[in-house]
């Protein structure tokens, strides 16, 4: 038999909904028999577009990339929930949890040694359930990582999207460097790649950090140069904090062809690869004119939607590729929970929120007023 819980909704308030969370009670369904039901601990404010299912994106991971979005929603043309469909912002896709309850066929055998009470994360399966809610069901045992006891839970909820983005889209960068490397002319072998990194929003500040890790112990900064294009004041500082990585500041003040003319400059010229995570026109039109004739652009799925038929004319035009970049795979999450747990990748800054404040949070990263991450804490089993 189905049992009620609670169910928090942090929606983007359309043009007569000043109230943007919502409290529900829904019905869950029973533990699926090959699946578990994870208790909800912490969860990270992240946003997902209602109209699509198979792409998850940290959005408002940061303050800096939140308030990209919450300006354009008054822009809505709908009635009073406007904002509700088209820009709404959950936590529950970014979610650490412990098991409460496992499927009736699950056996020491099958149960990939995971138990009840175990502290875990969840994979963005496709079909996750929109939204917060105390429990969560998972249909397979796969979608659930378990998280060692040195790893805060709080840290935790932050890997399952915004992280694997990052994560993904930094090993699609190598990728894509070592395929140019092995076309370069004989007498530019010994002549680095230029990697360029955009924004200082959770995905930007993860991405920088991993690459910087996993460069270092693959040997590839022998050969990549990584920069960060600073897209706030904090960010900025944030980003000095990483070795080996340059920076340069994108003052929306400035004309474009300044900001472009002091990103080639602190480059040392046009860059290779870009790891976009500006999401918009103005900053993906940026990040094509610092690129080489043959160079690519990495973008979330989330906004290649959007973006792709806009540029891809200027794409031929330039010969350059724009490449979409989905969240990653469970195998990398696991990856990466062993690599945070050992401290061998340090996470961005990141501020605890009981969930009672989840309306006050929301506003604050729309007015980008907290540094780093912001997580919602649900229960406390620490």
């Amino acid at each position: 038999m189905n049992k009620l819980c609670r169910q928090v909704s942090i929606e983007s308030p359309g043009a007569q909904v000043k109230n943007c969370v919502f409290n529900f009670f829904v019905p869950i369904e029973d533990t699926p028999e090959q699946g578990a039901r994870i208790k909800i601990v912490c969860a990270g404010a992240c946003y997902r577009r209602r109209d699509r299912s198979a792409s998850i994106t940290s959005m408002s991971s940061v303050s800096s990339d939140l308030s990209d979005y919450c300006p354009s929603i008054t822009s809505q043309s709908s009635p009073a929930h406007a904002g509700v469909r088209e820009g709404s912002f959950f936590p529950g896709f970014e979610v650490a949890g412990v098991i409460e309850s496992l499927g009736s066929k699950v056996t020491e055998e099958n149960n990939s040694g995971l138990r009840i009470g175990q502290r875990v994360i969840v994979y963005p399966f496709d079909e996750a359930p929109a939204g917060y809610a105390e429990l969560l069901v998972v249909p397979d045992l796969k979608y659930v990582v378990p998280i060692p006891d040195s790893l805060p839970i709080t840290v935790a909820a932050m890997l399952p999207t915004g992280a694997l983005l990052a994560m993904n889209a930094v090993f699609k960068a190598q990728e894509v460097v070592t395929e140019m490397l092995k076309k370069r002319p004989t007498e530019e072998a010994n002549k680095k790649c230029k990697i360029l990194i955009v924004g200082t929003g959770g995905l930007a500040l993860w991405a920088v950090r991993i690459a910087s890790y996993h460069f270092a112990s693959t040997g590839a900064n022998n050969y990549i140069d990584v920069t960060v294009a600073s897209l706030r004041d904090e960010g900025f500082r944030l980003a000095t904090e990483i070795k080996n990585v340059s920076v340069v500041q994108w003052n929306e003040c400035l004309y474009e062809p300044q900001l472009i003319e002091r990103t080639k400059n602190v480059c040392g010229g046009p860059v290779d690869v870009v790891i976009d995570f500006g999401t918009t026109s103005r900053s993906l039109h940026r990040s094509m004119h610092c690129l080489n004739k043959g160079g690519v652009v990495l973008i979330s799925d989330e906004v290649a939607e959007k973006l792709l038929p806009k540029f891809s004319r200027l794409s031929v035009e330039y010969q350059q590729q724009i490449i979409p970049i989905s969240t990653g795979t469970v195998e990398q999450l696991r990856e990466l929970v062993d690599l945070v747990a050992d401290k061998k990748i340090e996470p961005p800054p990141h501020s605890v929120f009981p969930c009672e404040q989840a309306a006050e949070v929301i506003q604050k990263l729309c007015n980008s007023e907290i540094p780093g991450r912001a997580i919602l804490r649900f229960h406390d089993v620490e």
